[in-house]
């Protein structure tokens, strides 16, 4: 199970706040709620604190969301837990995001 949660601090600042598994089942969701979002985003972040888990499909929805934001701002994923940033670390993608 995934829980989304959704921050606006003005109109150009969004923060997903993800928590529980970012997987198959639940990627779908969350690829459709930042799609439907990043209209005049410039700063995008997914705060990661209690992601335990992500799959390539997770992996998709990160990348698809960095290649939107590569072209009108900034996104940064926040917080990984150890697992999530080895996951990252294995996959290369802690070369493509920029992680804090």
């Amino acid at each position: 199970m995934l829980n989304i949660e959704k921050k606006s601090n003005g109109a150009e600042d969004l923060t997903f706040v993800l928590s529980g598994r970012l997987d198959t089942t639940t990627s779908p969701d969350l690829d459709n709620e930042v799609k439907a979002s990043l209209d005049g985003v410039k700063e995008l972040v997914f705060d990661i604190t209690d992601l335990q888990y992500i799959s390539s499909a997770g992996l998709r929805v990160l990348l698809s969301a960095q290649k939107v934001m590569n072209k009108q701002g900034s996104m940064i994923v926040k917080n990984p837990s150890d697992e999530v940033k080895e996951i990252f670390d294995v996959t290369g993608f802690a070369d493509i995001l920029t992680i804090e």
